[in-house]
């Protein structure tokens, strides 16, 4: 790990490292930044092109990228030999080449933890309002074609009984193992590795090593895991097509885990329930067959967005970078995957 120097920073102003932050923060973190390090802040909030990044590596000491910016091999290729640290704003780390950066010397931490109870809030929403069929109905609601209550009419499922799937089963996917308990939901999980039974207990989940049995006997399948290598869908046709016909489909992982063109399919035939979408392949631009679709609910990519987990998650970067300059190990530095 590549440390900063009292001798590294001389020639910067008050001897403080310099940080670009790719994104607006919330203002107490900016102003708190501005007191500690020379730090160039993005006043519009405009995503950073390509070659900004590259221009912006070339003359600082930290980057501070957001889940928006895709910093890989050849980028970390280009940074001035003084660049020392990536400092991500968020736990996933998929859009950064952790490998490569480790291989100039260059630390890259990120915020984990700080979105997991946000993140698992808006899941159990989704599942609600996926279930329930409250967003079909608002819009009838809305449009002014409400007729009246009525017994037959406007009915989704009820959650309790039902069977939960989570796909990814770390703290999001343990965060929405526990709230599920409180609805009644039966909670099956699959993961890369199968949790202790103690904590199999306390969240009143069972194990399922077979992903597509547990797809297929889920009521509500909900994904919690990283993006595979390459960005190929986890869930892509062969897999919709072993759902049951009443079952929804939840995502607030990450949107390159589903093939949303499969997915438009089978919502559209009117062969699985719904789908609660909060993440989607190809964002901020969106397939507008889903947002047409009455069985969709779709969210602008929320799962973080709390005045609280925002503030906390610029705190922790604040802290990661002066652990660095201090000359010690930041706490929450982000380490190649091992085999």
């Amino acid at each position: 790990m590549t440390l900063v120097t009292e001798t590294d920073l001389a020639h910067r102003p008050g001897g403080r490292p310099r940080v670009i932050v790719t994104r607006r923060l919330l203002p107490g973190v900016e102003t708190r930044m501005t007191e500690l390090f020379d730090v160039v802040l993005n006043a519009d909030d405009t995503p950073m092109t390509r070659d900004a990044l590259a221009a912006a590596m070339r003359e600082c000491d930290v980057l501070v990228p957001t889940v928006t910016d895709r910093i890989d091999a050849e980028l970390i290729a280009q940074a001035d030999p003084r660049f020392g640290m990536i400092a991500n704003f968020g736990a996933g780390t998929e859009h950064i080449d952790v490998d490569a950066a480790r291989a100039r010397g260059i630390v890259v931490t990120n915020t984990p933890g700080v979105f997991t109870d946000d993140t698992a809030d808006l899941t159990l929403a989704l599942i609600l309002f996926t279930m329930r069929r409250f967003g079909a109905n608002q819009a009838i609601l809305r449009d002014g074609q409400w007729k009246g209550w009525a017994p037959s009419t406007m009915l989704g499922s009820a959650l309790s009984g039902k069977r939960l799937g989570i796909v990814g089963m770390g703290r999001i996917g343990q965060a929405v193992a526990h709230r599920a308990r409180a609805f009644g939901l039966e909670v099956v999980y699959h993961n890369r590795r199968r949790l202790p039974s103690a904590l199999e207990t306390m969240f009143g989940a069972r194990f399922e090593a077979d992903l597509e049995r547990l797809i297929a006997e889920s009521d509500i399948l909900t994904l919690h895991c990283p993006a595979l290598p390459g960005g190929a869908p986890l869930i892509d046709a062969d897999r919709l097509a072993l759902m049951k016909s009443g079952a929804c489909l939840i995502n607030t992982g990450r949107g390159q885990l589903v093939d949303e063109d499969a997915l438009i399919d089978v919502l559209t035939q009117g062969r699985i329930a719904g789908a609660g979408l909060d993440v989607f392949a190809r964002e901020p631009s969106i397939d507008p067959r889903l947002l047409a679709l009455p069985n969709v609910v779709a969210l602008p990519h929320l799962g973080s967005a709390t005045f609280e987990g925002r503030g906390e998650a610029g705190e922790r970067i604040i802290a990661n970078i002066r652990f660095w300059v201090d000359g010690h190990r930041p706490p929450d530095q982000v380490l190649p995957d091992l085999p």
